[in-house]
C-alpha cells in the first residue's frame, strides 16, 4: 500500500512539473510573439520614416560630405568621421575598417583637430544643432 502511495505521489509531482513547464513554455511563446510583433512594427516604422525622409537624408549626407571637403579630411578620415557620427567607438571603427584601434583613435583625433572640435560630442553637435528646431518657451519636449 505504501508503495502505491509513493508512486501516486511521484506521479502527481511529475504531472505538476509537466504542467508548470507547459505554462512557462506558453508564456515564453507569447513573449516571443509579442517581441516579433514589436520588431516588425519598429522595422515598418523605420522603413516608413526613411522613405518619407529620403530626400532630406540625401541632402544631409551631401551637406556632411561637403563639410568634410571643407575641412580637407582624407578619405579614411571621412569614413572615420561618418562612423563617429553614427555612434561607433574606436574599437568598433577599427573592426569595421580592418585597422588597429590605435589607427582609428589617431584618425579620430585628426578629424577633431581639422574640424576644430574637442571630441565626438562636439562633432555630432556641429551637424545636429542647426537641424533641431528650438522649442518655444513653455513647450514640452516630445515623448
Amino acid at each position: 500500500m505504501a508503495h502505491l502511495l509513493a508512486e501516486g505521489f511521484v506521479l502527481i509531482l511529475a504531472l505538476s512539473g509537466a504542467i508548470l513547464l507547459w505554462r512557462r513554455l506558453q508564456a515564453a511563446r507569447a513573449a516571443v510573439s509579442t517581441l516579433q510583433s514589436d520588431l516588425s512594427a519598429a522595422q515598418a516604422e523605420a522603413t516608413r520614416w526613411r522613405s518619407e525622409n529620403q530626400q532630406v537624408l540625401r541632402g544631409l549626407g551631401a551637406a556632411i560630405e561637403e563639410q568634410f571637403q571643407r575641412w580637407e579630411l582624407t578619405a579614411a578620415e571621412q569614413e572615420v568621421a561618418l562612423l563617429l557620427l553614427k555612434g561607433l567607438g574606436h574599437k568598433e571603427i577599427a573592426a569595421v575598417r580592418s585597422t588597429s584601434e590605435r589607427t582609428a583613435r589617431e584618425q579620430a583625433r585628426a578629424v577633431y583637430r581639422k574640424a576644430g572640435v574637442t571630441g565626438r560630442a562636439a562633432l555630432s553637435a556641429f551637424f545636429l544643432e542647426d537641424l533641431l528646431l528650438p522649442m518655444a518657451a513653455g513647450e514640452d519636449a516630445p515623448a
